[in-house]
């Protein structure tokens, strides 16, 4: 017979685990200089609204550039085109006038309608001067219009806006006829005036039209934007002040950009983690609460045993053979106690592995369960494990796996009494795939509801039984993790069908080499 246990609970630790309740007011608590509240300090750097309205002024600014530089361009090309134009009209004039006839007062009135002091004709060899005051005066730029492309155009018109007064120019343009050219000398100042009167007059009204452009870009996207960033962003501050306080009614958004898929997906994390911290806090609550129990259940198991022994002093053929089973269940109650409730700590401890025989192993699962022909019961047991097989497991931790699939297997056929063996069956098999046992523990009742089977292997979610916890199955997938193997619901059978699939160890070659040699 095994040992009393010792009076110390494992998961005396796990009742001072500090529940988020304690750490949110924890975190309330801390002075201003704790770096828990640095999130909280008031930002001094530029918020996204200002970052928007910063990049929108400065596309706007730069679009706005891009077409008073191209214009202003065009204009100084426009204005001389037009003096031009104007001398191609008076050097029709002159040129068919016979030479000495033209007044001295029609040459100026016809100079000051072009706004030029000269006016001069080359066709095909000659160059003639068709008009002239009486000094011209020295040039001091030329202009071909002829040819001009789009960067001299700008960069001239840009000479021209920074030049100084009563700067002399000459301008070269088509003739009036085929052949030759016409070319003018002129007084550049009216021309820049001009220049900068529409320049002036250009940039008023583009800023007016940026100024509305930005106002509406920057109110559209602040609406599209920026208001739901800062919806979201204050969802996340209150979220992490108080993360297990319930959320404020919100809106469903109906949003199908990336803004409404992280505002969907915060949601659901929210909830994710609210599950996590209740589920945190009922298991601070149940190591709470089995620290306790175990305290009493120690004196209880020391009791039992000394009965057990007593039993096993007696004659009787029935007794005799059932005083082994119990002594068994009292070694395993005894070291679950020592464990007490494993699955509240960290993780599990470590399967000890070897080679064990599956059959005998779950004939002590029907036993416990007092499922055997000879204890009446009510409900069918069939095992079909092949004969002599073999599992590298923990027999331990694989009786709990065994014995919560069928305790589960038993309350679910239990809910349908009274029942019949012929129909209420529960059947654990067992075979070989390679390095790979497979064992199936299957039922024939109700099966798994669809609504359970999300959460079927998570602690407090996957029970399908009213008042249930979910623990056997969450135990369950953890020793199994533990082996390297797996366990899952197999889909498409009657009742419930659970697969464990537990693999081998991989053979140490080395180790086995030297073992060889040794022996």
């Amino acid at each position: 017979m095994t040992t009393p246990l010792d009076a110390a609970s494992p998961l005396a630790a796990l009742s001072e685990r500090t529940l988020p309740s304690a750490a949110a007011a924890e975190t309330a608590a801390r002075p201003a200089g704790a770096p828990g509240t640095a999130a909280r300090r008031p930002s001094r750097h530029l918020g996204l609204s200002g970052k928007l309205l910063a990049f929108t002024v400065a596309f706007v600014v730069l679009a706005e550039l891009l077409i008073i530089v191209p214009s202003i361009a065009a204009y100084r090309v426009n204005w001389l085109s037009d003096r031009l134009a104007a001398a191609r009209t008076a050097a029709l004039v002159l040129d068919v006038a016979p030479q000495e006839m033209v007044p001295p007062d029609l040459t100026r009135e016809l100079l000051g309608s072009v706004g030029a002091i000269t006016v001069a004709l080359k066709r095909n060899d000659t160059r003639r001067l068709l008009a002239s005051t009486d000094m011209p005066p020295e040039v001091d730029l030329h202009v071909d219009l002829r040819d001009v492309g789009p960067w001299q155009a700008v960069s001239e018109a840009v000479d021209t806006l920074f030049a100084p007064d009563g700067r002399i120019i000459r301008v070269v343009g088509t003739p009036p006829r085929l052949g030759g050219f016409v070319e003018i000398v002129i007084d550049e100042t009216p021309l820049r005036k001009a220049m900068l009167r529409f320049t002036r007059n250009l940039v008023l009204v583009s800023l007016i039209i940026a100024a509305l452009t930005g106002g509406l870009i920057y109110l559209g996207l602040a609406w599209m934007f920026v208001r739901p960033m800062r919806r979201l962003t204050q969802r996340m501050v209150a979220f992490r002040e108080a993360p297990g306080a319930l959320p404020a009614a919100l809106d469903p958004t109906a949003r199908m950009d990336e803004i409404g898929q992280a505002e969907r997906e915060f949601t659901e994390m929210q909830r994710q983690i609210r599950e996590t911290l209740q589920q945190k806090s009922r298991l601070a609550a149940l190591g709470l609460a089995v620290s306790k129990i175990n305290h009493d259940l120690r004196n209880l198991l020391a009791s039992v045993q000394l009965l057990s022994d007593r039993l096993a002093m007696i004659r009787d053929p029935a007794v005799q053979r059932f005083a082994p089973k119990l002594e068994a269940a009292l070694d395993r109650a005894i070291a679950y106690c020592e464990h007490t409730l494993a699955y509240g700590k960290a993780q599990e401890p470590p399967p000890e592995r070897r080679m064990v025989a599956l059959a005998p192993l779950i004939a002590d699962v029907q036993a416990t369960l007092g499922l055997s022909a000879e204890d009446g019961a009510a409900i069918g047991w069939v095992d079909s494990v092949e004969r002599g097989l073999k599992v590298d497991a923990d027999p331990d931790q694989l009786f709990r796996v065994l014995l919560n699939l069928c305790r589960n297997a038993v309350e679910a056929l239990a809910a349908r009494a009274p029942n019949d063996p012929l129909r209420d069956q529960i059947r654990v098999t067992g075979r070989r795939e390679g390095s790979t046992v497979v064992v199936e523990v299957a039922d024939t009742g109700p099966g798994v509801p669809e609504a359970a089977r999300v959460h079927l292997f998570e602690a407090f979610q996957g029970s399908a039984r009213r008042g249930g916890t979910g623990l056997g199955l969450a135990i369950a997938a953890e020793l199994m993790q533990a082996h390297g193997g797996e366990i899952r619901l197999v889909p498409g059978t009657i009742g419930a069908t659970f697969q464990l699939r537990i693999p081998d160890r991989p053979v140490d070659l080395e180790a086995h080499r030297a073992l060889r040699s040794h022996g």
